[in-house]
């Protein structure tokens, strides 16, 4: 994420009930969200949802959980997967 979306640094912290990330932005964001409950989203389908959340399909990334970590949209497309939303951002 650090290469697309001007982060920089970034740290769990832990406060005993479940782990949080605090990240140092270095660009800016327009607009964030969380989608809950987190949907089963499978390959066939990240389309629909990048149109439904997004303002443009050039702007902007979907969050997803998937077997092999935490990726955006564009990753997980390249990759052939599907996996679970976690949010968005713009």
């Amino acid at each position: 994420y650090q290469r697309r979306v001007h982060g920089g640094d970034f740290e769990v912290v832990d406060n005993h009930r479940s782990n949080k990330c605090v990240v140092e932005l270095i660009g800016r964001l327009n607009k964030t969200g969380i989608i809950s409950p987190h949907y089963n989203v499978p390959f066939e389908e990240i389309e629909q949802w990048v149109s439904n959340l997004l303002p443009s399909r050039q702007f902007g990334f979907l969050v997803l959980t998937t077997s092999k970590g935490i990726m955006d949209h564009e990753e997980v497309r390249k990759k052939h997967l599907g996996g679970k939303i976690l949010g968005f951002f713009y």
